[in-house]
């Protein structure tokens, strides 16, 4: 089994622990003085939701299409959600490498509102090195994305998608994150990148 770096979060009290400390229910920060619980992080309603959203182990992602772990990453975890076919996978868009990102993300979020953020979503995951305008549009447009009906959708519901990456940016500090990949599997928190057999591995111990 491969040896994958974790803190688990107690189950059926919205918790988390790591040596004792709060990390969901109780998190908290005197900037944000703000409570962070398990419902928070894995059913935002407004979030996309991939693979089979009746799954009985929830996979979140925190991610940036500007990434290149996350995009290395991204093959062996889509494919371990279709084998598996009972896993909800929750890919929460937290663009922090600059304005690329955070377009790509707005885009991808624009074709959430016409139901096709997978689509969108594959098609950014599968560039190569940093993004400009001009690459991202390029990109969904060899998707068979209208650039312009994408960046209408975002901003017809831009208050929704908005809000959602800012809860997204709270939760990533509130939990401690340092950068992306970040993975919650089950109430698990795995920090960097994750091979397919780490992946199982922690799908397995979620169902246990």
């Amino acid at each position: 089994m491969p040896m994958i770096k974790r803190r688990t979060f107690l189950t059926g009290s919205a918790m988390a622990t790591v040596g004792g400390a709060s990390l969901f229910s109780l998190v908290r920060t005197p900037a944000l003085a703000k409570e962070l619980t398990v419902d928070d992080v894995l059913f935002d309603p407004d979030n996309p939701v991939l693979g089979n959203p009746d799954g009985d182990v929830t996979i979140v992602e925190f991610f940036d299409y500007q990434c290149p772990y996350c995009k290395a990453n991204h093959p062996p975890l889509t494919e371990v959600v279709e084998a598996d076919g009972n896993i909800r996978l929750v890919m929460k868009d937290w663009p922090i490498f600059g304005a690329p990102s955070v377009r790509a993300a707005q885009l991808a979020l624009g074709a959430a509102s016409l139901g096709h953020y997978e689509k969108a979503n594959t098609s950014l995951m599968e560039t190569e090195g940093k993004l400009s305008d001009q690459l991202i549009e390029e990109t969904l447009e060899m998707g068979g994305f209208d650039v312009a009906d994408l960046d209408k959708a975002y901003r017809g519901d831009r208050a929704k998608w908005d809000g959602l990456m800012r809860r997204n940016s709270e939760q990533a500090s509130l939990i401690g994150l340092q950068g992306t990949p970040a993975f919650i599997i089950g109430t698990t928190l795995y920090p960097g990148g994750m091979d397919a057999d780490a992946l199982k591995e922690a799908v397995g111990l979620a169902r246990a």
